[in-house]
């Protein structure tokens, strides 16, 4: 167990929650420009052009972007504030998987997604299957290495810890680790958000999970293990948990995101507790990708521009989310001093990641395994 401790400690996974169908002349908007196929602002004619293109287009479809999730309720009304463009937001409630299957299944439509926020076992698989198009941001070279993929396609936007989050009003014995997790106090209350297969945030409760039991980024199957074991015991509620089944009391406890217990669950749920476990602190970050079949290529372009400049990376962090290039913000003297403040204390240690390779492993050991858990 302290083995697995010291390598969750210093762990920070990247993983790692629809308009206009002119797509080939909205990509041709400005100065002759493919916008479809800029690799940079820069390769497109840089950034007048690209704001000119991207109000031609006027609409930016995202999906599965609740407001209240890492404060993109604020970043999509400020965007549209400041360039005019219309934001539809569809399946805001949806999953990363979600995303990929609206990107295949409504490819050449005017309603497919532009960009995409997902998981990065999510992101490397949109990659592998060539519906992602490769953008570099202007401060591209302030995203780790390997934080991004590249070529382009995807690249890490914010995060947080894994985290326990309870109704202390309704759990009278504060958890404190995953380990905790498995007493008969906690029969009935134990949930995720939603299926590990398909929700970024689920599967990293099962990674953070394994390395709290031995596992390790080689090796996810422990955290398998774990969920089949709580659910053996009756701890474990196999519904997808939110604030309103945490306060309906169905879930009084849910392993989630530290920033969306905070945001999503906590303004629901007054006696909100939220705890790093002392057994794995694990981390990770989602990425943003474009579609390479966005029908506003050039809006799809500008969205990630914002989201990478410096009033975007503060957003998120309002938003209690940690940036991609929050040490660059502190560097420099541009960080939003009161967000950054607010921020829980990360627990001590360096930060590494997987490689891709790790990060598909883990993946295929639970696509595999996980109807075992409630089978």
């Amino acid at each position: 167990m302290a083995a697995a401790a010291a390598v969750a400690g210093s762990l920070l996974l990247t993983v790692g929650c629809s308009s206009s169908g002119s797509s080939s002349a909205s990509g041709t908007a400005s100065g002759g420009t493919n916008w479809a196929t800029a690799a940079s602002v820069s390769a497109g004619g840089g950034m007048n052009a690209l704001v000119a293109a991207a109000k031609k287009e006027g609409t930016l479809n995202v999906i599965t972007l609740p407001s209240n999730w890492a404060n993109y309720g604020t970043i999509m009304k400020d965007f549209t504030a400041k360039y005019g463009i219309k934001i539809n937001d569809a399946n805001p409630d949806g999953s990363s998987q979600d995303e990929l299957n609206a990107v295949n299944q409504l490819k050449g439509q005017d309603r497919a997604p532009d960009v995409l926020d997902v998981g990065t076992a999510f992101a490397v698989k949109g990659a592998q299957s060539g519906v992602l198009a490769p953008y570099k941001v202007a401060t591209w070279d302030n995203i780790p290495a390997d934080a991004k993929d590249a070529n382009g396609q995807w690249f890490a936007d914010y995060g947080g810890y894994v985290a326990i989050g309870y109704d202390s009003a309704k759990v009278k014995t504060p958890p404190a680790s995953f380990a905790d997790l498995l007493k008969p106090a906690y029969k009935n209350q134990v949930a995720i958000n939603g299926n590990p297969t398909q929700a970024s945030a689920a599967f990293s409760a099962v990674f953070a999970s394994a390395l709290a039991n031995g596992g390790s980024l080689d090796n996810i199957a422990p955290g398998v293990a774990y969920f089949k074991k709580l659910h053996s015991v009756g701890n474990f509620v196999p519904v997808t948990a939110s604030a309103a089944t945490m306060q309906s009391g169905q879930t009084p406890i849910i392993v989630w995101w530290d920033y969306l217990l905070a945001s999503e669950i906590g303004p629901s749920v007054k006696d909100l507790k939220i705890v790093i476990p002392s057994d794995a602190s694990y981390a990770a970050y989602y990425d943003q990708a474009i579609s390479k079949y966005a029908p506003h290529p050039a809006a799809a372009r500008l969205w990630e521009e914002y989201l990478y400049s410096t009033t975007g990376q503060n957003l998120w962090l309002q938003g209690e989310a940690r940036p991609i290039e929050l040490s660059t913000l502190v560097k420099n003297g541009t960080v939003d001093q009161a967000a950054y403040k607010a921020l829980p204390p990360a627990p001590a240690g360096s930060v590494t990641f997987p490689t891709q390779a790790q990060q598909s492993a883990a993946e295929n050991i639970v696509a595999q395994q996980w109807s075992s858990v409630i089978g």
